[in-house]
């Protein structure tokens, strides 16, 4: 019995559910037909390009080819960072037969060290099949040519020729130039660029290399390699050539670049020189210094090692990072300041060649004194105790505005990635700094570049340059960033004036007579300065002061000369500063040294006979004594590994040597508020900048 409610499924109402499901199920179909059809439209038109590329690249790799970086030069355009011809020697490991045998005939053929068969071994088991593995680089032609006669021998091996970085006057130019070196791993995780594993890919790793890489880099070409879908290597398709990067041009004179370079001997020190109308640097020399080619071909450990242990810091651009209380190089600053407060030229101070100031005694650098003198004859015979009683009454905070103006204390826009730009101090400054208040004694020690004050030898060169033109000129290094009018100083010319012909007195009677050039017809104006760096105590004074040729090398002080010529109508300006010379050899001192460098831009012959007599004496040209001194280095040391150091070791650990240098030379030590050393009567003040020994620097 069929219950109420039941319903009877009839025939038709059967039919009805049955056609029903199949039309639902038929557009689904037809609804899922679509969908495929227009995704396989899709993928055959709109995507047609992308994954044709991606079949495209299954099938052909690409072998990435370095660019050849673009040069350096000088404004004659000279080269001083140009490329050479790279004989190199690569595996392709899908090539190779029989690895160990190929490896151990090229360790044998190139005479390559233990630890580099080691190096190869290790990136042929990681590396593609297709992708070169270094074998070795910077090869001589014998080396090179010994294994091209014998490739039937070594399947797999590819010797090529390519291009590495070449400094042609090594390093006369390696805190300008900088070096270039291989990516390390952390930069290729940062970037994932694959040219940053391509065998003989080299970036900037210093200086102008490394501020200029997006300029000099150019674009790296490829290789087109067909290879199986397991990646074995079929042909070689057609080569893309590389885009070279662009050439830079500088301001530097590359000749005078090299000169000044070898006319500082055996110094530590460095010399900058500008064309004082256009603010141009013509050179800019720290020496000693490494020599960029064994940077960028990877430097042995031994020689890692003696320049890190030198305590000239060769690693250090003490054109930039070197700060040093510029001594008397300030006293035409002052001079001008001085005039600028209303002081007459023509007021006399006698110097008796002491003055007490409370309980202390500063001297003057003639001990018996040098009599009445006005402003030109102070600046001339570099009196200390003119400026000690001069800017003692008119307070040092009237002379810190014009030191300023002057370029010290000042950062300069130029392509280097540190400068360190030293202390104007004032009033203001010592306040806030040390929490104490200004002295007597701390304005008679910056007026004669003692105490706080501290530059850099190129703040030291601007500093000559505005007084020689009278204009606020911008140092420039790249010649498409010269500024050619430069704004004039806000000081009166007859001032500037009267401080030149004070500058030129230094030369023709006062205490740079050394320096007068040779030229004819062509006068010098200039400053000498000296700096000490420690305390002459009273007991040392009563025993006798010990002269610098009787100290260790960090004691002697520093030697500065700033000068400009022609004396009437200035174009060239320039800055000597010597790490602790001492003034103990004359033929390496500042006088002699900035009129060889000035006499090279009037007379360059006269210059090099001058060099040719004295460099020998010396121990050769730079070459030459590098040489000699990474001999003498080796002998005395054990043998240590004979393989480079790696590039990133080489840039972090130098970058810790210069640090630790910097540390040292301007750690902090006690001032004594005496001027050249002579008495130390007043109290101590702590925490005040190494080098100030408060020394009149005298000469």
């Amino acid at each position: 019995m069929i219950g109420t409610g039941s319903r009877i499924a009839t025939d038709a109402a059967q039919g009805f559910t049955f056609t029903r499901r199949a039309m639902m199920l038929s557009g689904l179909q037809i609804g899922v037909g679509t969908l495929l059809a227009g995704r396989m439209a899709w993928l055959a038109v709109a995507e047609n390009e992308h994954y044709s590329l991606m079949s495209e690249s299954n099938r052909v790799n690409l072998t990435l080819v370095p660019p050849r970086r673009g040069w350096i030069v000088d404004r004659h355009g000279a080269p001083i960072a140009n490329n050479r011809t790279d004989f190199r020697v690569d595996l392709i490991p899908d090539r190779v037969e029989d690895k160990d045998r190929v490896v151990g005939m090229l360790t044998q053929i190139l005479a390559l060290p233990p630890d580099e068969r080691g190096r190869i071994d290790a990136e042929l088991k990681k590396s593609a099949g297709f992708r070169p593995v270094q074998v070795a680089e910077n090869l001589d032609w014998d080396r090179f040519a010994a294994v091209s006669v014998r490739l039937p021998e070594l399947p797999g091996v590819a010797p090529t020729r390519g291009f590495s970085r070449n400094y042609p006057a090594g390093a006369a130019v390696a805190h300008l130039t900088g070096y270039v070196g291989a990516a390390t791993a952390e930069q290729y995780k940062e970037t994932r660029d694959p040219l940053y594993v391509t065998p003989g890919f080299k970036f900037g790793k210093d200086g102008l290399e490394r501020t200029l890489e997006p300029l000099l880099r150019g674009k790296p070409g490829a290789k087109r390699i067909e290879v199986t879908a397991r990646g074995k290597l079929v042909r070689e398709l057609e080569t893309r050539p590389d885009t070279p990067g662009r050439t830079v041009r500088l301001t530097i004179d590359a000749g005078l670049q090299e000169y000044a370079a070898r006319r500082l001997g055996t110094n530590s020190g460095s010399a900058v020189v500008f064309d004082c109308w256009t603010g141009e640097i013509l050179a800019m020399v720290s020496m000693p210094a490494y020599d960029p080619n064994s940077f960028s071909d990877g430097i042995s450990h031994n020689e890692w090692k003696m320049l890190s242990e030198d305590d000239h810091v060769p690693l250090m651009n003490k054109v930039l990072q070197g700060l040093y209380p510029p001594g008397s190089t300030v006293k035409p600053m002052n001079g001008l300041a001085l005039l600028e407060a209303g002081v007459s030229p023509a007021e006399r101070v006698y110097c008796s060649g002491a003055m007490r100031v409370g309980n202390g005694i500063f001297h003057c650098h003639k001990r018996r004194g040098h009599g009445p003198l006005d402003l030109q004859g102070a600046i001339a015979q570099s009196c200390d105790i003119y400026f000690y009683e001069m800017i003692r009454r008119l307070g040092y905070d009237r002379v810190a505005p014009v030191a300023r103006a002057m370029g010290l204390g000042q950062k300069f826009d130029l392509p280097f990635t540190s400068q360190r730009y030293g202390t104007v101090p004032d009033s203001a400054w010592k306040q806030k700094k040390y929490k104490t208040g200004w002295t007597v004694a701390d304005s008679l020690n910056a007026s004669i570049g003692q105490g706080y004050v501290l530059a850099n030898p190129l703040q030291m060169a601007v500093m000559a340059a505005r007084l020689a033109s009278g204009r606020m000129i911008q140092p420039a290094l790249l010649s498409a960033r010269v500024d050619r009018s430069p704004a004039a100083l806000p000081f009166k010319p007859e001032n500037l004036a009267l401080v030149r012909q004070a500058m030129a007195a230094v030369v023709s009677g006062g205490t740079g007579g050394a320096s007068r050039l040779q030229v004819p017809g062509i006068e010098m104006a200039a400053k000498t300065g000296t700096a000490q760096v420690r305390r002459i105590t009273m007991a040392e004074r009563r025993s006798g002061v010990l002269s610098n040729g009787q100290l260790p090398f960090k004691l002697r002080d520093h030697a500065h000369f700033i000068c400009f010529a022609p004396a009437e109508n200035p174009r060239y300006a320039a800055a000597i500063v010597l790490e602790h010379n001492g003034h103990t050899v004359r033929n390496l001192d500042t006088p002699l040294t900035g009129r060889d460098i000035m006499t090279y831009l009037f007379d360059r012959d006269r210059a090099m006979k001058s060099l040719e007599e004295v460099e020998p004496t010396w121990g050769g040209d730079i070459r030459t004594r590098m040489s000699a001194q990474q001999t003498a280095f080796n002998a005395a040391n054990a043998p240590a590994a004979s393989s480079p150091l790696p590039p990133e070791d080489a840039a972090a650990e130098a970058s810790n040597v210069v640090d630790a240098a910097i540390e040292a030379s301007n750690a902090t030590t006690p001032t004594t508020g005496v001027a050249e050393g002579r008495t130390a009567e007043l109290p101590l003040e702590d925490d005040a900048p190494a080098g100030n020994a408060q020394s009149g620097d005298a000469r």
